[in-house]
Order: C-alpha cells, then sequence, then structure tokens
C-alpha cells in the first residue's frame, strides 16, 4: 500500500553535466608536467647558449695570444728592431797589440741578425783566439747592440830573432812581431832555444816585478843562468841582479842607489841587503 506523501519525497533529479572537458586530476597533472618541461627547455637552452659564448670567448683569447706571440716571435726574431748594428758595438781594451779592425771585422759577420740569437760566446770564442788578446766579455746592449770588453795581453819584452824582434808579454807567450825593438822595452838577448826556457822564464819574472818607470829604463837584458840576470840602463850604469828572488826589494834597492850615487858605473843588488857600487 503506498505510503502517504511517497512522492513528496522523491529525490531531486541531478543537473545533466555541462559540454567541455572534464578537470580530472590526470588533467591538473598533465599540465603542471607540461609547465615544468617548458621551464627545462629554457633553461637548457640558456645553459647552451651560455655554454657557447663561454667557448667563443675562449677561442677568441686563445686567438688574440697565439697572435700577439706571434708579433712578438717577429718583432724579437726578424724585425729590424732588435737586429744588430754596426754603429752600436762598443769595444775598449785592444792595448798595443790587438788590431781594432780585425775586432771590428769578428763582430761584423753578426750584423743584422737578431741581438736575441747573437751567439756572445762564440764572438768571444773567436776574440780569445786572436794573438794579444788575454780575455773577452761580449755583452748585448739592447735593443741592437753589443758591448766588447777585452783585456789584451801586453809585450814586456822583445827578443832579437833573425830580422825582426818577438814581443812576449808578461807569461813569456809571443803576442807581436816587430821590425824593431820598442823603444820602451828591455831587449832580452837570450835565444828563443827550447834549452834556454827556463832563463827566458827567469827574465820574464824579473822583468814583470819591475815597476814600470824602472822597467823602461832597462836597455839590454843578458843571463847565463837564471841565476845570473844582468841588465844596462838607458842612460845609467850595469846593474846585477842574480835570480828572481827577492825581485821587489831588489827594485826598491835599486831606486835609492840610483839617487845616491848617479855616476856608477855597476850596481849589484844580487844580494839586496848588501849591496854594492862600483
Amino acid at each position: 500500500m503506498p505510503i502517504a506523501g511517497a512522492s513528496e519525497r522523491a529525490p531531486a533529479s541531478v543537473a545533466p553535466p555541462r559540454s567541455g572537458t572534464l578537470a580530472t586530476p590526470w588533467a591538473k597533472v598533465s599540465a603542471a608536467s607540461s609547465t615544468v618541461t617548458t621551464r627545462m627547455e629554457e633553461r637548457l637552452r640558456e645553459r647552451r647558449s651560455a655554454h657557447r659564448r663561454l667557448l667563443t670567448g675562449r677561442w677568441v683569447t686563445r686567438l688574440l695570444i697565439a697572435g700577439a706571440g706571434a708579433v712578438g716571435v717577429w718583432l724579437l726574431l726578424l724585425s729590424p728592431v732588435f737586429a744588430l748594428e754596426q754603429d752600436n758595438v762598443e769595444a775598449s781594451g785592444f792595448g798595443t797589440v790587438v788590431d781594432p779592425a780585425t775586432v771590428a771585422g769578428i763582430v761584423a759577420q753578426q750584423d743584422g741578425t737578431s741581438l736575441v740569437l747573437v751567439n756572445t760566446g762564440h764572438i768571444e770564442d773567436q776574440l780569445e783566439a786572436l794573438v794579444g788578446v788575454r780575455d773577452a766579455v761580449v755583452e748585448r746592449v739592447w735593443p741592437a747592440g753589443l758591448r766588447v770588453t777585452l783585456t789584451s795581453a801586453e809585450p814586456v819584452a822583445a827578443i832579437p830573432h833573425g830580422e825582426t824582434f818577438v814581443l812576449l808579454d808578461e807569461d813569456g807567450v809571443q803576442v807581436d812581431e816587430a821590425a824593431e825593438a820598442p823603444a820602451h822595452l828591455p831587449v832580452v838577448n837570450v835565444p828563443l832555444e827550447a834549452e834556454n826556457t827556463r832563463i827566458l822564464d827567469g827574465v820574464i819574472a824579473v822583468i814583470d816585478q819591475m815597476p814600470v818607470e824602472l822597467r823602461e829604463r832597462v836597455q839590454d837584458v843578458e843571463a847565463t843562468t837564471e841565476d845570473s840576470i844582468h841588465f844596462v840602463l838607458r842612460d845609467g850604469p850595469r846593474v846585477e841582479w842574480g835570480s828572481a828572488e827577492e825581485s821587489a826589494l831588489k827594485a826598491e834597492v835599486l831606486a835609492v842607489l840610483l839617487q845616491e850615487a848617479s855616476d856608477a858605473e855597476l850596481i849589484d843588488v844580487s844580494a839586496p841587503t848588501l849591496p854594492t857600487v862600483v
């Protein structure tokens, strides 16, 4: 039997769904994923762009450095800026024996060469091979010059040899020849023979230890042994010197005696503490 009022309790009708896409949870996730993907792509594009800029900057820097290096190499090695010029060569220390023209000729072989490439050691070896050069120092003077400093071996004695005179330095080494004996050098009358080596060494040692003023007054030196050296002074007496021992003291004694006995014919200082005057 129908319940009274049943029609009044009937459920309300449900409104029909609206047309269009339903806003389900899956749709929300998909939209969020799309937004994230777009942002990631943008970031990746930015990173790739930044990386390309970084690489480009690095290559530009490398090219600039390489270019600067190439310019520097050209400037140092090939350009005329650092090329050696003969007019910029300073040389000193020739002394009385070394020929300046010969030195200039050796250095001129490097003319036009970059100062960086100039072999200063080779030039020094060439100069030291010259007669009369004891030592040579070659220094670069930037941008295009050299400084050559020589230590010459000066002759201290002249020895007759045939029709010429051989000039010996303080070590008894020949440094030059001359047609006539230089006026300021003692003439040593001891033959240049092997058996006279000890005698010549003794004579050269005596001459080398003499004061320059006395050496220039010595005219003729003779000796039969290294202990019997004697010589004649220009406008002065004959001097018996003896050996090369105590030569400094002998020179001092002789200087005093030459002042006190200006008319002496013979002064013997072979025993410097007991000299004799005749």
